[in-house]
């Protein structure tokens, strides 16, 4: 069951689909499915969020209170500079960004916070099409994840929105895993979390399967832009993907 305060979201996003507004793909042939990282497969956002919180702290800085919003789904290049302009680390970016790596390395190694039925749901999907990555996390923490996972043998092209221009909301990085699958955004569906990520996804065509992230759930808004949302990873099986497809 949702929560209480995701609940809203999701009421807004039924009626919106029954009022007959939303502009959707029409049926088609389904060439791929690309997930998202951070919220989807692991439970690492409120970690991202700590780590740069820890590091604000600890030279005094007051953390703006839009700013863990404000960096869901930018790149490492934007958040780093983020936390350089507006939060005021005086450290370069660049350093910034290796620091808080380094934290969610370690932390990562300790344990990692797998998402209960990530696996399954991963294994289930593979077997009807080829798999893709799109996620806002440094190169080195995605392949990390997916190797302590065991799920890096199960994703053909992966990408970090370090490696494209801009991160989400912008399509890039979707955009990107797309071309590397060699498939169409079109014929591909997204597995996101967030406000920022959904949005990336619909930006660059794709059809989009939202399991909205309770500790930040998506505004209404941006939850109406989704082609079918389910309540938990569990769900995310051939037939939902198909529904959307």
């Amino acid at each position: 069951m949702l929560s209480s305060m995701h609940a809203p979201c999701v009421l807004a996003w039924l009626a919106f689909r029954a009022s007959g507004a939303r502009q959707g793909h029409r049926p088609g042939h389904i060439e791929a499915v690309v997930f998202d990282l951070d919220g989807v497969l692991v439970d690492s956002e409120h970690v991202w969020d700590a780590a740069r919180k820890e590091l604000a702290a600890e030279q005094g800085r007051p953390w703006p209170e839009q700013a863990t919003q404000d960096m869901m789904g930018m790149s490492s290049l934007e958040w780093s500079g983020y936390m350089h302009d507006v939060v005021g680390l005086p450290e370069p970016p660049e350093e910034i960004s290796a620091e808080v790596v380094r934290r969610l390395e370690e932390l990562y190694r300790r344990e990692l916070p797998l998402i209960d039925g990530a696996v399954e749901a991963v294994e289930q999907v593979a077997e009807r099409w080829p798999l893709g990555l799109a996620s806002s996390s440094n190169r080195e923490l995605i392949d990390l994840v997916l190797e302590l996972s065991g799920l890096a043998r199960y994703f053909r092209a992966t990408v970090s929105s370090e490696e494209v221009p801009r991160g989400k909301p912008a399509p890039d990085v979707y955009l990107e895993a797309a071309r590397r699958l060699g498939v169409s955004p079109a014929r591909s569906v997204a597995i996101e979390d967030s406000e920022n990520g959904i949005r990336s996804a619909k930006a660059a065509g794709m059809r989009v399967l939202a399991i909205p992230n309770l500790r930040y759930p998506p505004a209404e808004e941006a939850l109406a832009l989704a082609d079918d949302v389910l309540t938990s990873i569990k769900q995310l099986t051939p037939e939902a993907i198909e529904r959307v497809g």
